[in-house]
């Protein structure tokens, strides 16, 4: 059976999800789920600390690492010699959320291992999903990874369905508060998944800052708080420092670090939570601690 190294947490996820951790032998101190992560496997990438720092504060310290050409993300590769795995999974997508696979094909050149490099880059949703079989094929489980794919598929499916025919509520969803960034990526998928419509968002392009007075004119149903990264009681904090300058509707706040900007086998379930923020009266809500409504 291939060894495994995951050096984000969506592909820690994938690799979990598949029946596959047996073989997972190294990952990153952000990888938090299932819970036991990081203390059943060795950590091999390491980075930039933000306990206790503000939302404005984060910023200015990521970007002030890339201006100056530091590493955001620091790569073991004594830790990857030693283990000298036969997949590893990387991704190229944003040098803020993860080691960028140039710098981890390179650490495999130094390193001298012909492992095979897993880069997940979804900018859809579908590419999410498809993050189960890539995965999966180059661990030669490809069979799980197209049943995974399946299942996660009839899901969404089945949502559609119960979401068939119904008004679209127009949504506003806010990735970071300080400075505002409108969803990009797989997350106005998500919304039109969940039975919205995602304001000022580009389906499948990058998350991009804009201004608080640039949001004046919009006119959303509801705000989602979703900020990158980070858990629920992150959102909510983030979120209440921002109500006065948010559009006069309803504001919820969401655990986007575990279903909505981690493109993984959770994304799924961020689709229902959303769906039930939308569509109370037809979705069930979601289990607790993934959801909160700050306003009204």
């Amino acid at each position: 059976m291939s060894s495994i190294v995951s050096l984000l947490p969506s592909g820690t996820e994938w690799v979990y999800a598949l029946g596959l951790e047996g073989s997972l032998a190294g990952v990153t101190f952000e990888c938090d789920y299932p819970r036991s992560t990081r203390e059943r496997h060795p950590v091999v990438v390491s980075g930039l600390s933000t306990e206790g720092l503000a939302p404005g504060e984060i910023d200015a310290a990521v970007r002030a690492r890339i201006a100056a050409g530091e590493p955001v993300y620091t790569l073991d590769s004594a830790a990857l010699a030693r283990i000298a795995p036969d997949v590893v999974v990387t991704q190229d997508l944003c040098r803020v959320c993860a080691l960028p696979a140039g710098e981890v094909a390179s650490a495999m050149e130094r390193v001298g291992h012909p492992s095979r490099l897993v880069t997940l880059d979804p900018r859809r949703l579908d590419d999410v999903l498809d993050g189960a079989v890539a995965v999966a094929v180059a661990a030669g489980a490809e069979d799980a990874g197209r049943r995974l794919r399946g299942e996660l598929g009839a899901r969404l499916d089945r949502l559609a369905r119960r979401l068939d025919g119904r008004p679209r509520p127009r949504v506003l969803v806010l990735e970071w508060t300080d400075p505002p960034f409108l969803a990009g990526h797989w997350v106005p998928d998500m919304v039109a998944a969940a039975g919205g419509r995602a304001l000022r968002a580009d389906p499948g392009g990058r998350s991009v800052t804009t201004t608080w007075p640039a949001l004046d004119a919009v006119e959303p149903d509801v705000v989602i708080v979703a900020p990158c990264g980070f858990g629920l009681d992150a959102a909510m904090e983030h979120g209440r420092a921002v109500l006065d300058r948010l559009p006069a509707t309803t504001v919820w706040a969401v655990d986007a670090g575990a279903y909505v900007t981690r493109p993984g086998p959770r994304t799924v379930e961020g689709v229902e939570a959303l769906a039930h923020i939308l569509h109370p009266e037809t979705v069930e809500p979601p289990p607790p601690g993934r959801i909160a409504r700050l306003r009204p």
